[in-house]
């Protein structure tokens, strides 16, 4: 018997018992679309906490801390170090910066601000994509480049601060900085301990540039770049490293020490690259961190949850498996005479077994079709569902990019193939069946 007349024989049969087909086929639409929808809250979620820690960070950048080894213990990275990450292969840049150690008090008239002030390598920032959305780069000592936000923060010092914001905690439009700080000079105010007692010394700063705004609209960069220059001279004023504000009475014998930077980060040429560098660094005994170490440890988490999803999804596909079973075991059942004649007539066992076989496949990929339909569906209503649920019961958005459903091209695959061994398998044992029933005891309707 050829294989189009198989199928043509298979469709007749199936036409015969329709309801039963009906609910066979139903129920292993059904143990689909729950593996597929179970296991895609998986892959959801997995999805969104790897934008959530990419978007955090730059997927290139790799932050260096400190070297640590048993020998001489924990050291700060220097200027030798830098030298060194620099000639290293694949390295696009290698940003270093340095920080105050207290708030700048910056104003202008009756506004100011305290903001993180730090020293930046400009040339590294710029090769590691540093963009200005206003001026330029600074290049004398009292130059200043401003965060993009750092306007926000700089307010009035002459009203009470509760008059200053409306009842949604908005700053109210009469106080907002409405002019251009480029070009701008700012008096900038540090202090430094004296006799118990705080003294302080202003230096006139000129805004020539406004940082480019930060790509999160939840990110706020309020901080001010100075030049190694202006840290020089408050460092002169203070008597202490990176302008840190300490009573001379309470120091110790061996000083106040700070590494030469306080933050370094390498900047890889692409993707592929920063693993290779990150090898070769903790080999050196680096102490590093990278989104791509965060992203491997996500990665193995999520695997074995997904993992575990599946397998319970596939229970759901063992139970449907017993309709199958039992179908097709009626199958046999009702068609002994089909098969008594079929085995009259010279029939091989081997094609009435593929008959049936390939008759509970049918069920499977129709099944398999359908639940993966459904399952598509299901997801979509449950990403524009859920959302709106959690606004009404909590009175809160979720955040924004969160994803509670994903359905990857593979995971329809995976459902798919196990939808149909488990089909194959429930139909095996009735096929066989099949090829056992005695030709005399069929033709006379007896099994």
């Amino acid at each position: 018997m050829k294989l189009k007349d198989q199928f043509r024989f298979v469709r007749q049969n199936m036409k015969k018992s329709k309801t039963r087909i009906f609910m066979t086929i139903l129920a292993a639409a059904m143990g689909t679309a729950f593996l597929i929808v179970l296991a895609s809250v998986g892959f959801g979620l997995h999805s969104s906490i790897v934008k959530e820690i990419t978007g955090r960070q730059i997927v290139t950048e790799i932050q260096v801390h400190g070297k640590q080894n048993e020998e001489s213990g924990f050291q700060g990275i220097s200027d030798e170090d830098i030298a060194k990450f620099e000639k290293m292969g694949n390295v696009k840049s290698v940003v270093r910066r340095k920080s105050l150690q207290q708030d700048g008090i910056f104003r202008l008239g009756n506004y100011e601000a305290y903001n993180k002030t730090v020293v930046a390598h400009m040339p590294s920032e710029l090769k590691a994509g540093f963009e200005l959305a206003e001026g330029r780069v600074a290049e004398k000592d009292n130059e200043i480049i401003l965060g993009y936000n750092f306007i926000d923060g700089f307010l009035p010092n002459d009203t009470d601060g509760e008059q200053l914001y409306d009842n949604k905690g908005r700053l109210i439009d009469e106080f907002k900085f409405k002019d251009s700080l480029i070009g701008k000079t700012l008096t900038m105010t540090v202090n430094k301990m004296e006799d118990g007692k705080e003294v302080e010394k202003t230096f006139d700063v000129t805004v020539v540039g406004i940082r480019k705004q930060p790509t999160k609209e939840w990110v706020f960069d309020r901080t001010v770049f100075i030049s190694d220059g202006l840290l020089k001279q408050i460092e002169e004023f203070t008597g202490t490293p990176r302008g840190a504000v300490m009573d001379p009475a309470n120091q110790n014998d061996d000083g106040f020490v700070l590494p030469a930077y306080d933050e370094v980060k390498v900047y890889a040429t692409n993707l592929e690259a920063v693993k290779g560098i990150t090898e070769k660094l903790e080999k050196d005994d680096y102490m590093t961190y990278s989104v791509l170490k965060e992203l491997k440890e996500v990665d193995l988490i999520f695997t074995i949850v997904k993992a575990g999803l599946i397998f319970i999804g596939t229970i759901a596909v063992l139970i449907a498996s017993i309709g199958i079973y039992n179908t097709m075991t009626m199958a046999v059942t009702e068609r002994s005479q089909d098969i008594g004649i079929m085995k009259a007539i010279g029939a091989n066992p081997k094609t009435i077994k593929s008959i049936f076989l390939l008759e509970s496949s049918y069920i499977g990929i129709i099944g398999a079709l359908i639940g993966t339909a459904v399952a598509y569906l299901i997801s979509f209503a449950v990403n524009l569902g859920i959302p709106l649920i959690i606004q009404q019961a909590f009175g809160e958005e979720p955040p924004k990019g969160l994803t509670f459903s994903s359905i990857p091209w593979t995971l329809p695959v995976i459902s798919f193939v196990i939808c149909y061994v488990v089909t194959i398998l429930s139909g095996l044992r009735p096929a066989q069946r099949a090829t056992k029933v005695d030709v005399l005891s069929a033709l006379r309707r007896e099994v």
